[in-house]
């Protein structure tokens, strides 16, 4: 099976290295009949890829050990439902799963554009492939998952095979690691088609509309992945790594938080191209950049440069990627020079006050957290490099510069929708804001009231409240205003104004769910937390709980040795039941981790780590944290999630402009019908 999956890498480089010439070449002749063999060459990489994957995950399934691959991160005792990320548990599996992601949404990209985008796909086939070849050159000759153990001896070398593996990392023996990793792929991946869409665009000097329609769905999709990979990635810190948090500014969270700013500033500049023809060259950096920053994350993640829970091993594949990565900046810019006389706008801005300007205010504090995040991350390779001295940059730096930047862009989350296209009079100002700056003065009053002082807490919820009233007013508003010209009733109103809508009424979903966010961050604020020594009998109190110690006990099972701490809580005086964290040592690898106990409510969770035993005292030391609003970080995610499924509905309006454009491009089709019959000529 090694040698199916060898063989099958090698064919599949042969195919996605056709494919970048063919599509070049068909291109440069116009010829379909040149595409066509490119664009099959595409669905034959994908296959080829796939039967790759089929062929490492068959090894795992069935404990094969003599693959170094499953032999170093399986074993025979792993439960089978973690056996599947496995396959991106190292960096051989994980590169293979990020081409074989990369080569179904080329292969998307082909299927989906059979009719349409004609002129388009030639370039889009050669870039997204050209991504595959470099990708393929890695699996194949730097990092191949297929190689076999062998023994040296004098005899030679003979193959080997260990009676068991090394099993899975313990930090991925969690549930939610089945689909976080996979996530975070299916985002970063995926921007490889807008990034091949606009260079295509730029290629044939088209940029237009076209690219822009197309690329905002194909933007969406990894936005969305990406998103729901981040809110993973923050529950598996929280549920697994026992420090009470979820984001600690780490340079492989930063990797993953930078495409996704880049993007975010994509998606809402691009609304300004679409309505006012503004901000061309703009769009292209901004989708140039996020490609970019895509490569970059999966660059610091594999090449070991940074110190990161979440990254792989010091590796040599670092300088492949600092190639790849400049090459991706020298060829992009390069022709984004040469096509600027095709990129101007044709209109301008008209005022400040307008909801352009909104979205370019939006735009700048998005890239200026870029910026901060981007250099902050970076910097201890700056300083290892320039001073020989790594110095490193940790929260206290990115919450000083992150948390004005992020109630910013709060603000303007609802501020923006209160806005008008091209010019907002005095009058239009001081009627949609007042009903939104009043409730939230008055929540902000409460709150003063009661304690809340201190100015990023207080700043945060009322910020909240003001988002939260503009966005649902206007849904409100437009409800009312279909009730009066329709005579529907309020829910059928809500229900066909969206559906008239999704994109507009999908991104004030989308706004609601930062806005959950943003109060589960307010819980940062007041979090309080207790350490002790305990035995049987001992008693914790931290705010209001209050732990006892019931007993302390040890036991195992094929995958692991445990130390479990069993703890009776109570709650000003009321009992809430037992929690019972545990230390576990994983037999495989002999690595200890922490098993976390959290109870979870709307307002706080009650979060328990058994994070040692104390070998003098022969007592386990207990840690506790109190943290406030942590679940409407989760359920800002879900509410995130849903309104993105929503915008990415076809809506009734577009469906109309979809007909209208399909009758213009049967001229485009009867071209390229006439450009294949001068093939066959």
């Amino acid at each position: 099976m090694n040698q199916a999956g060898s063989l099958a890498l090698v064919a599949a480089l042969a195919f996605a290295a056709y494919a970048v010439i063919a599509g070049a070449v068909s291109g440069k002749l116009r010829s379909m009949r040149v595409l066509k063999s490119a664009e099959r060459a595409t669905l034959a990489f994908c296959v080829m890829i796939t039967l790759a994957v089929a062929a490492l995950e068959y090894l795992i399934l069935t404990d094969n050990f003599h693959s170094a691959y499953v032999a170093s991160h399986s074993n025979r005792a792993l439960p089978i439902y973690y056996k599947l990320p496995v396959l991106w548990a190292g960096q051989e599996g994980s590169l293979l799963f990020w081409t074989w992601l990369l080569a179904i949404y080329s292969a998307l990209a082909v299927l989906l554009n059979r009719r349409k985008n004609r002129q388009l796909m030639p370039f889009v086939v050669s870039i997204t492939m050209a991504t595959g070849v470099f990708f393929s050159i890695l699996i194949n000759f730097i990092a191949n998952p297929f190689s076999g153990l062998s023994l040296a001896s004098a005899g030679g070398t003979r193959a080997f095979t260990p009676p068991d593996g090394s099993g899975l990392n313990p930090s991925l023996q969690y549930p939610s690691m089945v689909i976080h990793p996979p996530m975070l792929y299916l985002g970063y991946v995926g921007f490889v088609v807008p990034f091949a869409f606009a260079l295509a665009s730029l290629v044939t000097k088209q940029p237009g509309d076209n690219w822009i329609r197309t690329t905002r769905r194909w933007t969406m999709v990894p936005w969305m992945f990406l998103s729901v990979g981040i809110v993973l990635g923050g529950n598996w810190a929280y549920e697994v790594l026992g420090w009470g948090g979820y984001w600690a500014w780490d340079p492989v969270e930063n990797a993953s938080l930078l495409p996704w700013l880049g993007a975010t500033a994509f998606l809402h500049s691009v609304m300004i191209q679409e309505k006012r023809g503004m901000l061309k060259v703009w769009n292209v950096v901004l989708i140039i950049t996020t490609f970019f920053l895509s490569i970059f994350g999966t660059f610091l993640t594999r090449s070991g440069i940074v110190s990161s829970v979440h990254a792989f091993a010091q590796s040599d594949i670092g300088p492949f990627f600092a190639v790849f990565l400049a090459i991706i900046l020298l060829f992009s810019l390069t022709l984004l020079f040469l096509r600027l006389d095709y990129l101007k706008s044709e209109n301008r801005l008209d005022s400040v006050v307008s909801r352009e300007s909104g979205f370019l205010f939006n735009n700048w504090i998005l890239l200026a957290a870029v910026f901060a995040v981007f250099w902050g991350t970076i910097f201890p390779i700056v300083s290892k490099a320039v001073e020989n001295t790594t110095v490193t940059v940790g929260p206290p730096f990115f919450n000083k510069v992150m948390i004005p930047i992020g109630l910013l862009l709060l603000f303007l989350t609802g501020a923006g929708p209160l806005l008008a296209w091209r010019k907002t009079s005095f009058q239009s100002i001081k009627r949609n804001f007042a009903l939104p700056v009043a409730v939230a003065a008055a929540a902000g009053a409460v709150l003063y009231a009661t304690g809340v002082r201190e100015l990023y807490p207080w700043m945060t919820a009322f910020l909240c409240v003001f988002v939260a009233v503009s966005i649902l007013g206007e849904f409100y508003k437009g409800a009312r205003t279909r009730q009066r010209v329709w005579s529907e009733n309020f829910l059928e109103a809500v229900y066909n104004l969206t559906m008239r809508n999704t994109r507009r009424y999908g991104g004030y979903v989308i706004h609601l769910g930062i806005v959950l966010l943003f109060v589960g961050f307010l819980g940062l604020a007041f979090k309080t937390e207790a350490k002790g020594l305990m035995n049987v009998g001992d008693l914790l109190r931290v705010k209001d709980y209050m732990l006892r110690c019931e007993d302390l006990t040890t036991g195992e099972n094929p995958n692991y040795a445990y130390e479990r701490a069993t703890l009776a809580v109570t709650k000003n005086g009321r009992a809430l039941g037992t929690m019972d964290p545990e230390r576990r040592l994983f037999k495989a690898s002999q690595e200890m981790t922490s098993h976390v106990v959290i109870r979870s409510s709307l307002a706080e969770d009650l979060y328990v780590v058994l994070a040692a035993h104390d070998p003098e005292s022969n007592k386990a030391i207990i840690q506790v944290f109190v943290n406030p609003l942590v679940a409407w970080v989760w359920i800002g995610g879900v509410v995130v999630f849903l309104g993105t499924l929503l915008a990415l509905v076809p809506s009734r309006v577009e469906r109309e402009m979809a007909q209208i454009r399909e009758g213009q491009e049967e001229t485009v089709g009867v071209s390229d019908q006439e450009l294949e019959a001068g093939d066959s000529v």
